[in-house]
């Protein structure tokens, strides 16, 4: 049995999709709530619901399991996201039950740059997530992830989303030349599947990315191309649309971009273009080439 945490999320979907398409036996994690979860259709699937924090709960529904894929985060939820609540200690606490439970793979997505030492929240929160996994004593293995893209995701939509319903211009911080280095979701679930098979791949920390560095600038000019959308890129101060962003957030709940988003942006977020070839046998997908989704999501 696979316990998957987050499973109504992007990422989440993609992975349960492609899990069950593998014939392997789930089950999904949802924490309390009063709205009803965005579950994956067209897929059969067990539900479990507690909270991370709840350990009597999550003891319940770890039993029978053997693999964890644990995705749950609240970044996307911007200035109100308890990552010290949700990412750190909950994650401290399902990777211990686990450990305790005797599941045998534990596996985390994490982001590039995560660092303990980080002055970026998110990033700062993932590397506490990490080293309370590894300190837990459960057979981890651990994606550093770039920025990933496709249909529904937390990167390219939202922009496209704000750059449809602001005319005429686009806010860039700073001159835009910061490198990232987006990977497709499907190769993602690839790395995640790949990983699951191989036991080469236990208590191992592994950096991933596309076939590419790009400039943030050279991401938006793309984005804007494949929408058709006409919007010149101004350059602003990064703290300037950080404080611009926040305000945004408290005032407007459906505002696409989280507050978090900035921090990528603050130093380059890449890894050895061979990682992907070298350690799965993958050829990633070039950002470009993957793009059909934007016009299906501007023409609703």
């Amino acid at each position: 049995m696979i316990l998957v945490t987050g499973g109504t999320g992007f990422i989440g979907q993609a992975l349960i999709r492609h899990l069950v398409n593998m014939g392997k036996p789930l089950r999904i994690l949802l924490r309390p709530s009063p709205y009803s979860p965005n579950l994956p259709r067209g897929v059969s699937v067990e539900v479990a619901v507690c909270s991370l924090k709840d350990e009597r709960g999550l003891r319940a529904a770890l039993k029978g399991v053997d693999i964890v894929f644990h995705l749950a985060g609240t970044e996307r939820s911007g200035s109100h996201a308890d990552l010290p609540g949700v990412d750190v200690e909950g994650t401290e606490m399902i990777s211990q039950v686990s450990a305790d439970m005797g599941v045998r793979r534990f596996f985390y997505l994490s982001h590039l740059g995560a660092d303990r030492s980080s002055a970026y929240p998110v990033l700062k929160a993932k590397a506490i997530a990490e080293h309370n996994i590894i300190d837990s004593g459960v057979n981890y293995t651990i994606f550093r992830s770039a920025p990933i893209f496709g249909m529904n995701d937390q990167f390219t939509v939202p922009m496209v989303l704000l750059m449809k319903r602001i005319p005429f211009f686009f806010l860039m911080p700073g001159a835009g030349d910061s490198l990232l280095q987006p990977i497709w979701i499907e190769d993602v679930i690839a790395c995640l599947a790949l990983a699951l098979d191989n036991p080469e791949t236990r208590n191992q920390v592994f950096t991933i990315g596309g076939g590419e560095y790009l400039s943030f600038k050279h991401i938006l000019e793309t984005l804007l191309e494949v929408s058709g959308l006409h919007r010149r890129l101004i350059s602003v101060s990064p703290a300037y649309l950080r404080g611009m962003t926040l305000f945004m957030e408290q005032f407007f709940p459906k505002y696409t971009l989280s507050f978090y988003w900035l921090d990528y942006l603050a130093a380059d977020r890449t890894c050895a273009l061979d990682t992907l070839p070298r350690e799965f046998g993958l050829m990633p997908a070039r950002f470009g080439q993957k793009l059909d989704y934007i016009r299906d999501i501007l023409s609703v």
